[in-house]
């Protein structure tokens, strides 16, 4: 069984080996690894290319620079993120410079974090979490 993902680095879509664990994994077009998984900051047009190829959960935080809680959380989220690498793919929306993407998924706070699975929204929770916390949430879609 292969899985689409999309490179954190190119943003091409690979076609890969499904695995529980991976001990080498690139870009067929980049070259670069794609077990690095530390959050993707996005925008708009990235967010969409991983919505619509990734064949693995794309986990969203929406957050801002001057979130007390946003930045409490950060240290976690990338800890969930590394800790997963091509289980998840994790990416980060700076709500002040995606005011539409922040409208669009109708985030009432901050932060925000968003999954999708097969092109769509299944869950999100709001408030800051701890590392263990976000991963046990994911790993509910894996």
């Amino acid at each position: 069984m292969n899985v689409n993902v999309v490179c954190p680095h190119c943003m091409k879509v690979n076609r890969i080996p499904k695995k529980e664990s991976y001990a080498k994994a690139n870009c067929g077009e980049c070259k670069q690894s794609l077990l690095d998984a530390k959050p993707i900051v996005t925008n708009a047009k990235i967010l969409g290319i991983c919505i619509a190829n990734s064949e693995i959960p794309v986990v969203v935080d929406f957050w801002a620079p001057w979130c007390g809680p946003c930045l409490q959380m950060a240290p976690h989220f990338e800890k969930a993120a590394l800790s997963m690498p091509l289980q998840a793919q994790f990416l980060k929306v700076n709500n002040d410079d995606e005011q539409t993407l922040g409208s669009t998924y109708r985030i009432a706070s901050i932060p925000t974090v968003l999954i999708f699975k097969d092109g769509k929204e299944v869950d999100r929770f709001s408030g800051a979490r701890d590392s263990v916390e976000i991963e046990n949430w994911v790993k509910q879609y894996i």
